[in-house]
This record gives C-alpha cells, structure tokens and sequence, in this order.
C-alpha cells in the first residue's frame, strides 16, 4: 500500500531578505521555535535555521537563511539567495523607507535568482498598529461641513468637535505603509503578501505553508547525500551539525530553531 511508505521531506532553501531591524530574525524565531525575543541582536553576516511545514501530501523541510540587513553585508546575498527556492522579503509596516528597499531586493532577486523562485512580501510589526489603519480610513472632508455648521450654532468653532486618546493617536499615527499600497505593488510583481507580527505570531505560519504550496516541486533536483554533508560550512568544521556556522571574516552568528 502507498501509505505503508513514508513520506520523504522535501528540502527548499528560503532566504530572508530586508532592511535592517525589520524583524527577519524575529519571523523566522517565531516560525521555528514559537518564541519571540524582544532584544534580538543584529544578525551578522547570516544564521542559518531548519524547520519542517507539513502539508497534506508532503512534508517540506525550509532550509532558511536569515541574512544581515545592514547595507555592509548587502554584497553577500547572492551567495545566500542562489539557488534558492523561495524568498521572504520583509518590511517594517511603521517604516516607508524600508518598503523602497524591500522593492530593490525584489528586483534584485527577479533579476538574478532563480527563475523559479517563489517570493513572499511581508510587512511586519503588525501589533504596532491598530485594526482600523489596517484598512484606508475614509477622507476627513466629508463630514467637516456637517461637523462646522454644529459648531456655528453651538458658537464653539475653534476646538474639533472630538479629541482622539494618545493611544489612538500613536496607534494610528504608527503605519506608513498602507496596506493597499503594499498589495498593489505585490499583485503587479507577481508576489505573495501578507501582513504579520513576529511578537503575537499573527500570520507567521502562514507566510511559510502558502510558500511551500506555492513552490513548483516538479523544479526542484533532490540533494544528494555529498552535497548535504558538504553544505555544513564553518570557520571549525563541527561533525554534531548542532551550529552551522558562517565565517564571514568579521564574526559569526548560527542559529537552529527545532522542528514541528
């Protein structure tokens, strides 16, 4: 019977992509080890994580690469993202600058990835705003001459007629990219997109299983048994495979998130 066989993991390398301190370590925390760490170093160079999406007629083992968004490190991504089958390029919702980087990775990556490489366009830091942002909020036009003829008569034309709370005010005042903007620009690239939040986990699972339903399996060359063992590089060649590390020069920086 087919079901007495079991089912192989397919392994997909999945790089991460973005600005600095856009939260990439942060997603990637939370998809393999359901943790979130509110003082996460800058990452160096790049870690290296594994963790396992089930679907329903397969198991896909991302292979993930969590690079360094400061712009010193930016000559070292292709060696990060060749060959790569998938792609999570992130964004800080609060933070417009880091959408126009986030276009300049996707362009890079369509230029110069592969062909077939599945890309994911992910704002994060969703918990920093409030629901109603999430969505265009009607102009403020429309109801300002019903708003100025109440305050005619109530002879109080100066002071508007409600006074949001500092909370609502911060809340709202904190997106800089809206969310149609953003999905727009994914639809017309060809990307997936989601909004996410690292620290409450909301969409994170997500962001991963649609990749891996996404990704064209036919493309992808099974590994053979040489090219996994030679794939653990390191500054001190560990046969335990616990921390794959990358030599960068100026430092290091592995880390392995366990598997569901």
């Amino acid at each position: 019977m087919a079901e007495e066989t079991p089912v192989k993991a397919v392994q997909v390398k999945l790089v991460l992509l973005g600005e600095a301190a856009v939260g990439k370590s942060s997603l990637v925390l939370r998809f393999c080890q359901g943790d979130f760490n509110e003082n996460t170093s800058p990452t160096i160079g790049a870690a290296f994580l594994t963790q396992k999406c089930r679907l329903e007629n397969r198991i896909v083992k991302f292979e993930i690469w969590d690079t360094a968004g400061q712009e010193r490190f930016h000559s070292l991504a292709p060696m990060y993202y060749r060959n790569a089958q998938a792609a999570v390029v992130v964004y800080d919702i609060t933070k417009a600058a880091s959408l126009e980087k986030a276009k300049a990775w996707v362009k890079e990556l369509q230029r110069q990835a592969n062909a077939n490489i599945v890309i994911a366009l992910v704002g994060n830091k969703l918990d920093l705003v409030s629901e109603s942002s999430t969505s265009p909020a009607p102009p403020a036009s429309e109801e300002a001459p019903a708003e100025e003829e109440e305050e005619e008569e109530e002879g109080s034309s100066e002071e508007p007629s409600a006074t949001p709370t500092p909370n609502e005010t911060e809340s709202d005042d904190a997106r800089q990219v809206s969310t149609a903007e953003a999905e727009a620009y994914a639809k017309e690239s060809g990307l997936l997109f989601f909004e996410a939040s690292a620290k409450t986990g909301h969409n994170v699972g997500e962001i991963f299983t649609e990749i891996a339903k996404t990704i064209p399996f036919d493309t992808i060359v099974p590994k053979s048994t040489t090219n996994t063992s030679g794939s653990r590089r390191s500054g001190n060649n560990n046969d335990n495979g616990s921390n794959n590390n990358v030599n960068l020069g100026e430092g290091q920086q592995a880390k392995k998130g366990g598997c569901c």
